[in-house]
C-alpha cells in the first residue's frame, strides 16, 4: 500500500512540473504576441479566421469615433484598493464598431456616459492590446438576458451587440495609455511572469512521497527492533 501511495503522489509531482512547463509556454507565447509590433485590427482578424484565442494580447491599431451614447461599465473592478468599474465605449468605423476598454473611473461614476472621462470627439486613432470576448464563470453572476443594460459584469460582445445598432468586432480592445490625473485610468499592460501554484504543488507532493516512505521506514525498523 505504502508503495502504491507513494508512486501516485511521485506521478502528481510530476503531473505538476508538466503544467508548470505548459504555464511557461503559455506565458512565452503571450509575451511575443504583446511584444509583436502593432498591426491594423482588420488584418490581424483576417489573418485569424475562426481562430480568436489566437489574437489574446496581440497589439492592434484601431480608428473611428468614440459613440458614448451606447457606453457601457463593466462592475466590480479595482484600482490601488479602490472599487470602480471600467468604461468600455465602442470606437464606430466604416461598417462597424469595436469596444474599447478605455480604463478604470470610481464608483460614484455609475451612469454612462461618464462625462468626467469623455473620450475625444473627432476621429482618433487608438492602439491596444486585443481579448477575446469574456464568458461567464461556472459560478459568476449573470447578466439579464433582455433589455439595454448600462453596467454589466463583463464583456460579453454578443450580449453588447443586442444593444447596439451596428455590427461589433468579435473581440474588443484594452486601451494602451500612460496613467495621469485624468479619468479613465489606463489599465495596466499585461504581464507574463505569474507561473501560478504548480511547483510549490510539485514540491509538496514530492514531500510527501519522501515522508511517507521516510515514516514507513522508520516503522518496519521499529517493528523489528521488537522482535528481535
Amino acid at each position: 500500500m505504502v508503495v502504491v501511495i507513494a508512486i501516485v503522489f511521485i506521478n502528481l509531482g510530476f503531473w505538476q512540473l508538466r503544467r508548470l512547463d505548459e504555464r511557461r509556454l503559455e506565458n512565452a507565447v503571450a509575451e511575443s504576441r504583446y511584444s509583436a509590433p502593432p498591426e491594423e485590427l482588420s488584418a490581424l482578424l483576417a489573418a485569424a479566421g475562426e481562430d480568436l484565442e489566437s489574437l489574446r494580447y496581440r497589439r492592434a491599431v484601431v480608428t473611428g469615433t468614440y459613440d458614448v451614447e451606447d457606453e457601457l461599465l463593466t462592475r466590480n473592478q479595482v484600482y490601488r484598493e479602490q472599487a470602480g468599474f471600467h468604461v468600455v465605449t465602442p470606437l464606430a468605423g466604416d461598417g462597424g464598431a469595436v469596444l474599447v476598454n478605455r480604463g478604470w473611473v470610481p464608483l460614484a461614476l455609475d451612469s454612462p456616459p461618464i462625462d468626467e472621462a469623455a473620450p475625444e470627439p473627432d476621429v482618433v486613432t487608438v492602439t491596444g492590446w486585443v481579448n477575446p470576448t469574456q464568458t461567464r464563470p461556472a459560478l459568476g453572476p449573470t447578466d439579464p438576458e433582455d433589455g439595454v443594460l448600462e453596467v454589466m459584469n463583463r464583456i460579453n460582445i454578443d450580449r453588447i451587440q443586442e444593444q447596439v445598432p451596428y455590427d461589433l468586432e468579435p473581440v474588443y480592445i484594452v486601451l494602451e495609455g500612460e496613467e495621469g490625473s485624468e479619468l479613465p485610468v489606463p489599465l495596466p499592460p499585461p504581464e507574463f511572469e505569474d507561473e501560478g501554484s504548480h511547483l510549490a504543488y510539485a514540491i509538496q507532493w514530492f514531500g510527501f512521497t519522501l515522508i511517507g516512505v521516510v515514516g514507513y521506514g522508520f516503522l518496519i525498523r521499529k517493528s523489528v527492533g521488537r522482535n528481535v
